[in-house]
């Protein structure tokens, strides 16, 4: 790109996650499509040498420039992405090289805005660049970064999070919305839903979207707290007060309150929320039923109630959410169709 362009320097380091680094690319150089001014974005990789670094995938990549040669240059984004490892049990744990710790803190001295791609977050907290700050990662490895940096505000549910001029997103695909969430900071979100069509994207899923889904919650530890989570889904459609589902646990009232406190980390009240947020997603995507209809079979009561748990749990309104998300094209009837 032109080199007049706002300098991106996205860093690399062995073993990086080779999607965290080709994906953001691609989004800033679409920009140059969608728009006459040649002066978007200018992006290079940058590594300590300038040999070629061996990403995760076994695909190999060529620096731009080296680490120190960045630092000579005034940055407008910092990019830094992810490594992990995984062991004999499939549990995955994120790497911290501390050479790249340590220039990371100098290029960030010279950046306006940093950020981070999925676990690259680990590599932010442990520079500093993350203490007093809320943040997010991948799901996979919140819980250590939680440990490893007390003084970072951790919230694993956003796909990404902007905290001032840090930025930090959750991993995967959310790589692109975050490039997305740049670019409409940058541009305007004009130009960045332009970019998104051109990756057949929606544009763009809300940062406080979940990472999560209901069904992906940890499960519980007893037999007890399944059978109910089962009995809620099944009933959506009922009131599903605690009276009623202390019943169905045959306890008292306190006691599943407690219960749902130290197997699910929640009230029974909220998690019947997010069990009727996950299902209106569900429809909302995949159907063409109507709020009434939605906030009938998910058990909401009223649309209004509908709207505010929306607006709580993801930051939006549920036709906004469909528009975004809708999986199929709704149904146009053809011409002279009853």
């Amino acid at each position: 790109m032109s080199t007049l362009g706002r300098l991106i320097v996205i860093v690399l380091f062995e073993g990086v996650d080779l999607l965290d680094v080709t994906g953001p690319p691609e989004v800033f150089a679409l920009l140059r499509r969608e728009t006459d001014d040649a002066s978007g974005y200018e992006v290079v990789l940058a590594a300590e040498t300038m040999a070629p670094i061996t990403t995760s995938a076994g695909v190999r990549v060529l620096p731009d420039l080296t680490f120190e040669e960045a630092a000579g240059r005034s940055i407008d984004t910092l990019l830094v992405p992810g490594s992990v490892e995984v062991d004999g049990e499939r549990r995955v744990r994120a790497l911290v090289d501390p050479t790249v710790v340590g220039w990371v803190r100098t290029l960030a001295e010279r950046t306006r805005r940093v950020t981070s791609v999925c676990v690259g977050a680990h590599i932010l907290a442990a520079a500093g660049l993350l203490d007093g700050r809320r943040a997010t990662t991948h799901w996979s490895t919140a819980q250590q970064l939680a440990a490893d940096h007390p003084a970072v505000e951790v919230d694993a549910d956003p796909i990404f999070i902007r905290d001032g001029d840090v930025w930090t997103g959750a991993g995967i695909s959310s790589c692109l919305d975050l490039s997305l969430a740049l670019v409409a900071d940058d541009f305007g979100e004009t130009l960045a839903l332009r970019v998104a069509r051109q990756l057949v994207m929606y544009l763009k899923r809300p940062s406080g979207q979940s990472q999560f889904s209901v069904p992906l919650e940890p499960v519980s530890t007893t037999r007890r707290v399944e059978d109910l989570r089962h009995y809620i889904t099944r009933n959506l459609g009922s009131p599903l007060t605690l009276a009623d589902l202390a019943a169905s646990a045959h306890v008292s009232e306190r006691q599943l309150t407690r219960i749902f406190k130290a197997e699910l980390g929640t009230t029974p009240s909220a998690y019947v929320e997010s069990a009727r947020v996950e299902r209106a997603r569900h429809m909302l995507e995949s159907t063409d039923a109507t709020l009434e209809r939605i906030t009938s079979s998910c058990g909401f009561g009223t649309t209004d109630t509908l709207v505010r748990a929306f607006r709580r749990r993801l930051d939006t309104t549920p036709m906004e959410y469909r528009r975004r998300f809708r999986a199929v094209p709704s149904v146009v009837p053809a011409a002279g169709a009853p």
